[in-house]
């Protein structure tokens, strides 16, 4: 059964992805953690996206921190 998750997973399920985290197709930080009954793999924003109809029958989960992306600061202009 598939778990698809886009909320932050506890740590001892899944650790936060880092910088030091790098995207299996492309080298960019990777967002994006899909665990396969072979192993782990991990994808970029853009990368996760492509990748996901194609992956998701197969994955055990899909963890997507790319919401992570999106600043919701405030930036203020002088």
């Amino acid at each position: 059964m598939s778990q698809i998750t886009s909320a932050p997973v506890d740590e001892l399920d899944s650790p936060a992805l880092t910088a030091f985290d790098r995207c299996d197709s492309c080298g960019a930080q990777a967002y994006v953690r899909v665990t396969l009954s072979s192993g782990e793999l991990l994808f970029c924003a853009h990368h996760g996206a492509k990748f996901k109809e194609k992956l998701s029958p197969t994955a055990l989960s899909w963890h997507d921190e790319s919401s992570r992306l999106h600043d919701t600061r405030t930036v203020v202009e002088d």
